[in-house]
């Protein structure tokens, strides 16, 4: 295909794929669950406001939201699923309520058709919609705000000091007193109320509840509907037919040579003074990895101590919420600032020479991460700890959104950063792209993909402190999957591609065809693959439908895989030089390896509609994330970062044993964290979650089984190698970067 065709296959797929994308985005925002102006009971009294609901949505997210538990299944998985849990709880405490009044004994002791005969009952209370659109009021019976009174009190012991319940609250790693004043846990009970409502309640003219009958709970009438079912197999058919397709185009025009160079090209590379300034974002990406790995390990351990860390009382002071959040937040900032770092080093290497400003421009963009990393990790504990009022918890604390947990104040720092970014990549490369050279198309795509990384991170800021939460997840997403999963998806392609021209061993016009192609199938599916995270989130069928479709068909391009790794692997043999480049190489195999199993194969499993239903929530989820995250993005960061080095060090030896072990410790480490420890759990989960329901795949009575506690404190031995690899990675760049070198 020529690269005429290629660039406008790139513009239709974006410009088709946004405008479906948008198109739906409006239906989310006209079809979400109604957040009522008022409750009221059947006698017309008011029970508790709208703003009482929004502002326990603002508490929840105070104490570190989506990272202590889940709601509608997305977030943490230590503590439970407080939508599922407080469905199960209602359940229970009318089932009771109507046994004992009907029959004079508990709902357990009835006979299996008195049982039935109650649960039927149970189904049409809860599911009716008496929701008025005209007046924004929602009516509910007494019984049910008895229920909720009663749940109210179950969770304020929970999150606050109740005595009862400090074992539970343990398994869960909860730290006691997280809500400090009755007031707020008032209002966070409520909004409890509501999103569990949004689960069970019918949508207007349905027979299907606003979370498309998410969490599975076959006694409150949760069960998979047929568009589950239906769209799940035609997922899995779109899968097979692309794959057939994309096997027949590759086999057909698949071009790219390997060329063999005598020397390295890069040997004699000049390095400018902005170049060089390169360097200390690489000792911070030491830093912050191992940061991240020490807040992993005592993040991992909560599941297991959830008060202590080896009998030392550090949840006062450090509670799970908190490291999870900055676990998950500095993953995020070392990958990004490896992968920006990389870019910074390209730009200017193109002409050898620096833009006016632009070392300056490269140190203030470094004092602007450093100041949002600190700030940001700051401000969420001063959250978390309920340091701060709920307008300055969103500006500076803590979000409460998994991935974008950071204050907005903070957001827009970072924005301000990416856009910076983007103007010393811009400064440098287009006046070589106005040139006209046969490098043109690949810079034009390396631009492209530099300004959605800027842009795309501004999603993050389309949602406000009170947006109704199945519009803030769609935007999250957006922030999620397509800023860290699409289009530094792209940017990496691009990135890897140039360098491999830059030294001589792909050919610029076979290169950029083969870029845009690879980009243009990537993102046929990325982008409206969006929607698969958003099955139960309170959107409307069509965006299942469309979910289920587009992300089977993100599947496809791992068929490309095979070929790059076989590809990149023949690289590294193509000449003697090269082989000081094998680790750089290396940790470009091991992305194909882990962007196969961790983004493809544990990416699949938890992508169709009726695997997710029964999935979500579970630690099947963090199978998925750590073996995508890291095994494709992390150690695609690690590759850059060794490449970059190995230019800006071409003359110096290398401790090619030290980055061996530091390779294969990582890689083996990682595995055996997600086979001997998450999957199994995962898995177990999973079949309680179809027998039982979400509520007791997610509960402290299955967590704590003794099985389960074995496989959880399996997760020490991956977590011990990985841990290793990462210091032996730091000592590798601070022998190389800035300990003196004996002469």
């Amino acid at each position: 295909m020529s690269q005429k065709k290629l660039w406008i296959a790139f513009a239709l797929v974006v410009g088709i794929s946004f405008t479906v994308l948008i198109f739906y985005g409006t239906q989310i925002y006209q079809q979400a669950p109604p957040v009522p102006g008022q409750v009221v009971n059947e006698s017309g009294e008011l029970l508790f406001t709208g703003n009482d609901i929004k502002d326990g949505q603002n508490i929840w997210q105070s104490i570190g939201g989506q990272e202590i538990g889940t709601v509608w299944g997305h977030g943490a998985y230590v503590a439970p699923d407080w939508t599922a849990d407080y469905l199960h709880r209602e359940a229970q405490y009318l089932l009771n309520k109507w046994s004992q009044a009907d029959y004079g004994k508990p709902f357990d002791a009835l006979a299996p058709a008195d049982k039935a005969s109650l649960e039927s009952r149970l189904q049409q209370f809860l599911r009716k919609n008496t929701y008025d659109a005209a007046t924004k009021t929602l009516t509910i019976f007494n019984e049910r705000y008895e229920a909720f009174l009663h749940n109210k009190q179950h969770y304020a012991g929970l999150f606050m000091d109740d005595p009862a319940l400090d074992k539970l609250r343990s398994d869960y790693a909860i730290a006691k007193n997280s809500i400090k004043s009755e007031e707020r846990m008032d209002k966070m009970a409520k909004f409890f109320f509501w999103a569990s409502w949004a689960c069970v309640t019918e949508r207007p003219g349905s027979d299907v509840t606003y979370t498309h009958n998410w969490p599975p709970d076959t006694q409150i009438g949760n069960v998979p509907t047929s568009d589950l079912v239906l769209w799940t197999g035609f997922s899995i058919v779109m899968l097979l037919l692309g794959i057939g397709i994309m096997i027949f185009v590759q086999a057909r025009s698949r071009q790219e040579e390997t060329l063999k160079p005598r020397e390295d090209p890069l040997m004699n590379q000049h390095i400018t003074p902005s170049m060089w300034a390169v360097k200390k974002y690489f000792w911070i990406v030491n830093l912050l990895i191992l940061a991240q790995v020490l807040l992993g390990v005592i993040t991992a351990h909560y599941g297991v101590e959830g008060d202590a860390f080896y009998g030392i009382d550090i949840a006062k002071f450090i509670p799970y919420s908190i490291t999870r959040t900055w676990h998950i937040q500095l993953a995020i900032f070392w990958i990004a600032t490896a992968w920006l770092a990389t870019g910074l080093y390209i730009a200017p290497s193109l002409n050898g020479k620096d833009p006016k400003f632009q070392k300056l421009g490269v140190n203030l963009l470094f004092i602007a991460l450093l100041i949002v990393v600190a700030g940001s990790m700051i401000g969420q504990w001063f959250g978390v700890m309920q340091r701060l009022d709920l307008v300055n918890n969103f500006w500076f604390g803590h979000q409460g959104y998994e991935y974008v947990d950071l204050g907005r104040f903070w957001q827009i720092l970072l924005v301000v950063g990416l856009f910076l970014w983007l103007t010393l990549m811009i400064r440098p490369i287009l006046p070589i792209i106005k040139k006209g050279t046969s490098e043109r198309g690949l810079l034009i795509l390396f631009l492209i993909s530099c300004a959605a990384i800027a842009l795309f991170y501004g999603a993050g800021l389309m949602w406000g402190r009170t947006t109704n939460l199945a519009v803030a997840e769609y935007w999250r997403w957006w922030v999620v999957h397509l800023w860290v999963e699409g289009f530094f998806e792209v940017f990496a392609t691009v990135v890897a591609a140039f360098l491999f021209t830059r030294m001589g061993l792909l050919g610029i016009k076979s290169a950029t065809n083969n870029v845009l192609f690879a980009t243009v199938i990537f993102l046929t599916g990325g982008i409206l693959g969006t929607f698969h995270h958003l099955y139960f989130t309170g959107t409307p069928t069509a965006v299942m439908a469309l979910g289920a479709t587009f992300s089977a068909l993100e599947v496809v391009p791992l068929v490309l895989i095979g070929f790059e790794a076989y590809h990149n692997y023949r690289m590294s043999k193509a000449t003697e030089w090269l082989a000081d480049y094998k680790w750089p190489i290396y940790f470009l195999l091991s992305v194909s390896f882990w962007n196969f199993l961790g983004a493809g194969i544990f990416g699949f499993i938890i992508n169709p509609p009726i695997a997710l239903y029964y999935m979500q929530g579970l630690n099947t989820t963090p199978v998925h994330g750590h073996a995508a995250l890291f095994g494709v993005y992390g150690m695609l960061g690690i590759g850059l970062i060794l490449f970059v080095l190995r230019s800006m060090y071409r003359k110096q030896k290398w401790n090619n044993k030290l980055i061996s072990f530091t390779f294969w410790t990582l890689n083996i480490g990682l595995f055996l964290m997600v086979v001997l420890s998450l999957l199994p759990v995962g898995l177990m989960q999973t079949v309680a979650s179809v027998k039982e329901g979400m509520w007791f795949a997610r509960s402290a009575e299955f967590m704590q089984q003794p099985l389960v506690s074995t496989f959880k404190w399996l997760r020490i031995l991956g977590d011990t190698i990985f841990a290793i690899g990462t210091l032996a990675l730091f000592w590798f760049v601070y022998t190389l970067t800035i300990k003196k070198k004996k002469q």
